[in-house]
């Protein structure tokens, strides 16, 4: 008993930590210049982005490419430009943990 306590605490440590370490990747990369988790800002909260997408299969691949190319009329008028300062590798761990919100 005490033991699965412990690995239960281990693993919730090293989840929320890697929560932490994605946030700090979407500070680092500016992502939060125009996005928040919780409330619009000039994008979506990225829990709205999860929320949307929660059921698309193919959310990573299409959201992946909207990070690295850019889009415009998903989330109204403003456009999300191009993201020169984020590499492949950073944009799908941005999108996996953008995904993982609730």
């Amino acid at each position: 008993m005490k033991y699965s306590l412990l690995v239960g605490s281990v693993l919730a440590m090293v989840v929320s930590g890697s929560a932490m370490a994605n946030a700090d990747l979407a500070k680092a990369k500016n992502c939060m210049a125009c996005h928040a988790v919780d409330n619009k800002v000039v994008g979506p909260a990225y829990k709205d982005v999860a929320k949307k997408y929660a059921a698309d299969k193919t959310a990573e691949a299409k959201l992946v490419q909207k990070v690295l190319k850019g889009s415009s009329g998903v989330w109204g008028a403003i456009p999300m430009p191009a993201n020169a300062q984020v590499n492949e590798a950073e944009a799908k761990t941005l999108v996996k943990w953008i995904l993982s919100l609730k």
